[in-house]
């Protein structure tokens, strides 16, 4: 048997936002972002009704390690010890030690931190398997090509099945529920670099797969139009989050204008509701203060 399922983890209760991806070949199972914290039961149910429990799996593979991707990692670990962790060589460290990321997260989320994460747990250094990009994993009939795609974070991955054409891409490829007919940037701090995002976006269509996988949220299946619609969005973002920037010195005046605006462009294509759903799984707030970040920092590098 040789198969990939979604896993819906239903974050705080909202399906269709964060999506781990099961997969099984010769007996081997594993999960790519296995989510946060707080969806660990879910999973647990998940796997149940495909007759499997967490002592099933054999590896985590990490696309990065922001908490809605990596956050159960060291609880699923702690329940089953066997489990092998991959992850990148700069995400490596602050998964045996998590207390700088959140620290971080704490005071991006402030007091939502552990309703909307959980708990997160550090990973024991001989469970970790790390990885630069380049490598190549074999599970059971299935091989994973790994690629380094940062832009959204510095230590991002991708993974290419070449078995079926189906490129794991985290956040490389921005938020798009179901394929549907909205890609929604995801730009938080600290690690936002458009540059270094496309070559990515390269070193993923170089590998020409037939469909991305999207942690937000499921598949997109024609990849090069994929990406090219969230490369277009992801740079009038940037224009628009300096715009906001330049016409005002009050930096939460610049956020309301972005996020303002942003809400708007999806609602005309999407309706409230689901421009809702959108704006919840990225948290505009974060994606303008990580273009912002960007932004500075692009500005003092100028001559």
């Amino acid at each position: 048997m040789s198969a990939i399922s979604t896993i819906d983890t239903n974050w705080v209760g909202h399906p269709h936002s964060i999506a781990a991806a099961l997969l099984e070949s010769g007996g081997h199972h594993s999960l790519i972002d296995p989510g946060p914290g707080s969806t660990l039961e879910t999973v647990r149910e998940r796997l149940r009704t495909r007759g499997l429990s967490v002592a099933d799996l054999d590896a985590i593979l990490l696309t990065h390690i922001h908490l809605d991707h990596a956050g159960a990692t060291g609880s699923l670990v702690r329940e089953n010890p066997r489990i092998a962790v991959y992850v990148h060589s700069r995400g490596s460290q602050h998964m045996s030690d998590p207390a700088k990321l959140l620290a971080s997260a704490g005071r991006l989320w402030g007091s939502d931190l552990t309703r909307l994460f959980g708990e997160t747990l550090p990973v024991p250094a001989e469970n970790l398997h790390i990885l630069e990009g380049g490598e190549t994993i074999q599970f059971g009939q299935r091989k994973l090509e790994v690629v380094y795609t940062p832009g959204h974070a510095s230590h991002h991955l991708s993974y290419f099945d070449d078995q079926t054409g189906t490129a794991f891409i985290g956040d490389t490829g921005g938020i798009r529920i179901e394929d549907g007919p909205y890609i929604l940037p995801a730009t938080p701090p600290p690690d936002i670099d458009l540059a270094l995002w496309d070559a990515s976006f390269k070193a993923i269509l170089d590998r020409r797969p037939s469909r991305l996988f999207l942690t937000h949220y499921g598949y997109a299946e024609n990849p090069e139009t994929h990406l090219a619609e969230f490369r277009e969005r992801l740079y009038r973002w940037a224009a628009l989050a300096r715009e906001s920037l330049a016409a005002s010195a009050d930096e939460n005046l610049a956020l309301r204008a972005f996020t303002e605006y942003a809400k708007g462009e999806m609602e005309k294509v999407l309706g409230s509701q689901e421009a809702e759903h959108h704006a919840f799984t990225a948290e505009l707030r974060l994606s303008f203060l990580g273009l912002a970040r960007y932004l500075r920092k692009h500005a003092q590098k100028q001559p």
